[in-house]
C-alpha cells in the first residue's frame, strides 16, 4: 500500500505540464527557484508551489549551499513509475501477440478453405 501511495503522489505531481517542465530542466543539473521560474509566465510563489508538490512526491530535493537552496532532481520515483508502466506494457504485448497468433490462424484457415473450394479469394467480381 505504501508503494501505491508513493506512486499516486508521483503520478499526481507528473500530471501538471509546468511540473514536468521543471523536472526536464533539472535533468541538466541543480537550479535555484529563480532559475526554474525564469521561463514561466507566473509568479515566483506559484513556481514555488509547484516545486513543493514535486518535493512532496520525492521528485525534487533541495540542498543548502550558503544562502542558496538549489533544487535537484531525484529520479528514484520515476523509476517506480517506469516499473509500474512496464508491467502493463508486458501484459498488453502478450495480449497483442496472442491476437496476432489468432489472426494468423484465421488467415491460414481461410486460405485452406479457399484452396479446397477452388476460390481464389478475388472478391465477387473476380
Amino acid at each position: 500500500m505504501v508503494q501505491t501511495d508513493e506512486l499516486s503522489k508521483t503520478l499526481s505531481a507528473l500530471a501538471d505540464p509546468t511540473r514536468r517542465e521543471i523536472l526536464s530542466r533539472l535533468v541538466s543539473g541543480p537550479a535555484t527557484v529563480n532559475e526554474l521560474a525564469a521561463p514561466f509566465d507566473m509568479t515566483l510563489p506559484a513556481v514555488s508551489k509547484h516545486i513543493k508538490v514535486l518535493e512532496h512526491a520525492g521528485l525534487v530535493a533541495r540542498t543548502r549551499n550558503a544562502q542558496w537552496r538549489p533544487c535537484r532532481l531525484n529520479a528514484k520515483p520515476l523509476k517506480r513509475v517506469a516499473t509500474w508502466v512496464e508491467e502493463y506494457r508486458q501484459h498488453w504485448e502478450e495480449r497483442f501477440d496472442r491476437l496476432d497468433d489468432y489472426l494468423t490462424k484465421l488467415q491460414q484457415e481461410q486460405a485452406a478453405n479457399r484452396a479446397e473450394t477452388g476460390d481464389k479469394g478475388e472478391g465477387p467480381d473476380g
